[in-house]
């Protein structure tokens, strides 16, 4: 491993909810202090659910904040698969009803998601980089933002040294076709953090860190600042 791991392990996930997002609130309050602005990229799924709601009641400028996804289902906001539409349900309420929100789906290429990745690109570009924050999360087969094992773009998604934003990703575990942000522009962040839970996580999490070929594993290898997982049962 080349990145340092900081653990933060809690008894349960509410405490974990609870202390992510005020360390989230507190690095992104931070970057609007010192820069007048802040960008927050975030992952979906059922886990970051708690952790967006306690997110959502913090008291910092939000109105000077972006909020983007790490990656995507190929799917219109109005679908229950959209991680927009979980943004949207869990985020930007309270006070963050104020952030600016950056979604990766373009209605006008909705039957393709690869005529839609020079758009997107730009898009994601223009919020400058690096990010100030990058939440990930990780499945069970060891995946994060949409590299899956077996996914027609995994290689080049993962490439460290690409050139590209976003990349397409068709896998037999994603379901629809997805858009991600590669791995130089998931890595390019001043503050990364892996919110897992449950105990078969944390064991996918040991195997990729003992060397096994998971696709977190590139994460690990590359990140440039310090992977801060946070980690409940």
């Amino acid at each position: 491993m080349n990145a340092k791991i900081h653990r933060h392990e809690f008894a349960d996930k509410l405490t974990l909810a609870d202390r992510l997002a005020r360390a989230v609130a507190a690095t992104l309050d931070a970057a609007v202090q010192a820069r007048g602005k802040a960008t927050l990229a975030v992952s979906g799924g059922s886990t970051p659910k708690t952790m967006f709601a306690v997110l959502a009641e913090q008291e910092i400028d939000w109105s000077k904040v972006t909020v983007t996804l790490v990656d995507e289902r190929w799917v219109g906001a109005d679908s229950d698969r959209s991680n927009a539409r979980l943004v949207a349900d869990h985020l930007l309420h309270h006070e963050a009803r104020k952030a600016t929100f950056l979604p990766l789906f373009d209605a006008t290429h909705a039957d393709d998601v690869d005529a839609a990745l020079a758009d997107v690109g730009a898009r994601v570009d223009a919020l400058g980089l690096p990010f100030d924050v990058v939440i990930l999360g990780m499945g069970g087969d060891g995946h994060t933002a949409s590299f899956f094992p077996g996914g027609d773009h995994l290689s080049e998604a993962t490439d460290p040294a690409g050139r590209a934003t976003v990349a397409s990703m068709r896998a037999d575990g994603a379901g629809e076709p997805r858009i991600t942000l590669t791995l130089p522009r998931v890595l390019d962040t001043r503050a990364l953090y892996l919110h897992i839970e449950g105990a078969d996580k944390k064991d996918v999490l040991a195997r990729a860190e003992a060397g096994e070929d998971l696709p977190i594993r590139s994460v690990l290898t590359h990140a440039r600042v310090p992977v801060d997982v946070y980690w409940a049962p």
